[in-house]
């Protein structure tokens, strides 16, 4: 089923190097790689006393009287400049809570400033700042985020302004690590440092402690719970949410909050980030292996088959059994995805494997063009002319469905919808057309493997790992929010998918035949067992 990752080198020689061999290579370093840090998380290796390790025991263990305070402050280095938002006198870690504040909105957030909360987990009835034991931890309450507006001109052409808006983060989630663990003060985990405080406690003999272990939940704040501000508004709600974490949970959480943050230099927009998040909160740990993992899948699979396309299309001699519009037709539509997604300002992880899909379609179609310059080529052969006039026939068929839905979803984007400008609307219209029509290109193919009774002029290792990756994203279109047009594109490429699995059994390949309708089996040397 799948290409081996190991081939037999010609005439006896040594280990030859090949692209398939370092792709296997990384992908299992990765998944071991992953593996073993996942294994890190889940299980952290508890002090033993008893071996003369250096033990750090939780503060929680004393039964100390805790208070919980949350202020509010423009410059969190600014004593004078908080102002208590909310607290609790008495505060037991293991009671979660939730509870609802109105916060004035200082005059410097009209104009973009930022407002922060405080958060202090220190001793009952004194100062947070006169206590040495507290737990201190800062986050944003306010984010701007930077929209484009239409000009005022008359000019459709004109180039948008920007505007910043300020919005206020409406939910405060705190967690407080609850369990009774005690760690090896010589191997503390890194990514638990910033957050653990360690104190000593005893005249005698010095017992280390360490101090709660504070964390605002960043994943459970989202986009819906923006408001916007402007100068208008004298004040804003705050709801302050409280809950306990394991600490599993809890190194998890940190690790998946610091990839999100990092994700924003890939460019990815804050609703691709309000995505993830849901996925992570709303569908459970579990989801984090898959979305680890399975992307490793996707990106090798993807690779294999840009690598098996370029070789199978590099050692076409002839074209029949192939549907060259529909050769052309996918080349169009990759080239159109790709636009639209420099139009959408999309991810650099999304543009980059399309931009190289459209390159390599667009090689294709030059290829095609070498091989046979027009549709009616004399040096066509009987199964090239008979694959020809195939392919016309099923083209011509299907054109009479495909012009005047193209067309008439065109008018109603144009007279119905907004467009930013006629650039927007052509591309709107061709990237609709591209995702609800797309099958159509296909069928060509299919109704030419049907009248030739053959499968074996297509690449069927291409068509393999494009089919798993089609199932791969099925999945995560089911996990996370996609745009209808995206789950339609990958319903239309599972049944083609299964179609052509449906053909390849009824059609079986003989690669006793010297030609099959244009297929490329032939006779391989001796000593090579393999092709990568």
């Amino acid at each position: 089923m799948f290409p081996s990752c190991y081939s037999k080198p010609k005439n006896g020689s040594q280990f030859k190097m090949s692209y398939t061999k370092v792709i296997c290579g990384v992908l299992v370093v990765y998944v071991l790689h992953t593996c073993w840090a996942m294994y890190g998380f889940i299980h952290t290796k508890p002090c033993d006393s008893a071996k003369g390790d250096s033990c750090v025991t939780s503060y929680l263990t004393v039964k100390p009287r805790l208070q919980l305070s949350v202020y509010s402050a423009l410059d969190p280095s600014d004593e004078a400049g908080h102002n208590l938002l909310f607290k609790v006198d008495r505060f037991d870690i293991n009671a979660k809570f939730e509870r609802k504040v109105s916060v004035a909105v200082p005059e410097m957030t009209h104009n973009n400033g930022s407002v922060h909360a405080v958060v202090f987990v220190h001793k009952s009835g004194a100062s947070p700042w006169k206590d040495s034991r507290h737990v201190r931890l800062v986050t944003r309450l306010t984010s701007q985020v930077i929209l484009l507006q239409s000009s005022t001109s008359t000019n459709p052409e004109a180039p948008e302004e920007q505007q910043i808006v300020s919005y206020w983060k409406s939910r405060l989630p705190l967690n407080v690590m609850n369990e009774d663990f005690t760690f090896n003060s010589a191997a503390v985990p890194s990514d638990l440092r910033r957050y653990m405080k360690i104190v000593e406690d005893g005249k005698k003999e010095k017992k280390k402690l360490y101090l709660p272990l504070l964390l605002v939940d960043e994943l459970r704040s989202r986009l819906k719970d923006l408001i916007e501000i402007n100068s208008t508004t004298k004040a804003v709600p705050l709801t302050i949410s409280y809950d306990t974490i394991t600490l599993r949970k809890f190194r998890i959480w940190i690790h998946i909050q610091a990839v999100i943050y990092s994700l924003k230099h890939f460019g990815f927009s804050e609703q691709n980030l309000d995505e993830i998040k849901a996925m992570f909160v709303d569908s459970g740990l579990h989801i984090l292996a898959l979305s680890i993992l399975v992307p490793a899948f996707h990106l090798s699979f993807e690779v294999f088959a840009f690598k098996n396309d370029i070789r199978f299309w590099r050692e076409k001699k002839s074209l029949a059994g192939i549907s060259r519009r529909s050769v052309v037709w996918r080349c169009f539509s990759t080239v159109v995805i790709f636009l639209h997604l420099i139009e959408e300002k999309s991810s650099w992880l999304i543009l980059l494997p399309t931009g190289i899909s459209a390159l390599i379609e667009l090689w294709k179609v030059n290829k095609v063009l070498a091989l046979s310059p027009t549709f009616h080529d004399e040096r066509m052969d009987d199964f090239e002319r008979a694959t020809e006039d195939y392919d016309s026939k099923a083209m011509k068929f299907l054109s009479y469905l495909m012009y005047p839905l193209c067309i008439s979803g065109a008018i109603y984007s144009y007279l119905y919808l907004q467009n930013k400008s006629w650039h927007s609307w052509i591309t709107n219209g061709l990237i609709s057309g591209v995702y609800a029509f797309g099958f159509l290109s296909m069928v060509p193919q299919l109704f030419i493997n049907y009248k030739l009774k053959s499968v074996a002029h297509l690449q069927m290792s291409v068509l393999m790992y494009k089919g798993l990756n089609t199932f791969i994203s099925d999945v995560f279109s089911g996990i996370i929010t996609t745009p209808g047009p995206h789950q339609l594109a990958c319903f239309r490429d599972d049944v083609v998918f299964l179609i052509y699995l449906y053909q390849r059994r009824i059609y079986p390949v003989s690669k006793s035949r010297s030609r099959d309708f244009g297929a490329s089996h032939r006779k391989k040397p001796k000593g090579k067992l393999h092709e990568d």
